[in-house]
């Protein structure tokens, strides 16, 4: 199993180089305009890709106008290929501030991009949507899960955050692949805190002048990278402990590692 841990960061890790590289994505330009795309009856699922079967497609509808109703915010999903309709999906579904509209296009490297309306950024900044963008949209996720389960992952985790207190500044939940680099860097700030800690003059146990010294280095990959991207996004205590006990590890391994390689005093002696 411990083979597959490389591979799978590799994977976190290109998928979140894909995220930035798509960064414009994050606000589809409509360059072009084909209206005639587009039905000529109102519903706010546009699968022009066929990323949906007809079932979901059907219950989606039902549930985002339902969701609608209720809370206000317009959800519109629309899916392209080959054509997109462009500029005419904004004359076509009057997107406006409350207006959150998923583009899912199979041509490019990430599937999802998203166009969002000025009052939904008061509540989830870029950055949420950038991740989001990420999670669900990237080709790893959508190779195991499918578009249509990545579309309707995302806009629950939309709309978990558009009715919760406060919205959400980033993106909730805590996937293996990114608790594992939380885990990484808090024991590596532990093995940094540990070395740094290690007694340099006679008498001293501890050397807390220098563990002092370089704790922006480990309390930024322990508390900013270990500790952070947990507790933002989840309330679980199983991953923090495990992270904390990562760096006390870490930091313990590191300290007491140069003892073993000093002589004992039996091979001292001769």
């Amino acid at each position: 199993m411990t083979h597959l841990i490389p591979r799978k960061l590799l994977r976190s890790f290109f998928a979140v180089c894909l995220a930035f590289m798509a960064w414009a994505i994050a606000t589809p330009a409509f360059a072009t305009n084909n209206p005639e795309l587009l039905p000529d009856f109102q519903t706010p699922v546009v699968d022009l890709a066929n990323f949906l079967p007809q079932l979901q497609e059907e219950n989606l509808v039902k549930h985002i106008e339902e969701f609608e109703s209720e809370t206000g915010w317009k959800m519109r999903v629309l899916t392209q290929f080959d054509r997109s309709p462009g500029r005419a999906v904004k004359e076509y579904w009057g997107l406006d501030e409350k207006s959150v509209l998923l583009v899912a296009d199979g041509r490019g490297g990430n599937l999802l991009a998203f166009s969002i309306g000025d009052d939904v950024y008061e509540l989830m900044p870029r950055n949420f949507w950038i991740e989001l963008q990420t999670r669900f949209g990237n080709m790893y996720y959508v190779r195991d899960h499918g578009e249509n389960k990545a579309i309707a992952d995302a806009l629950e985790t939309a709309e978990i955050c558009l009715v919760r207190e406060g919205g959400c500044m980033v993106v909730p939940g805590l996937p293996r692949e990114q608790w594992i680099l939380t885990l990484i860097s808090s024991v590596l700030g532990g093995v940094i805190c540990g070395f740094a800690a290690i007694p340099r003059k006679e008498g001293q146990a501890f050397a807390w002048q220098w563990a002092l010294i370089m704790s922006p280095l480990w309390g930024i990959l322990f508390l900013a990278f270990g500790v952070g991207p947990v507790v933002t996004r989840t309330s679980e205590w199983l991953p923090l402990f495990r992270n904390v006990m990562g760096f006390l590890m870490g930091a313990i391994v590191a300290f007491i590692a140069p003892s073993f390689n000093q002589p004992s005093p039996s091979e001292s002696e001769s």
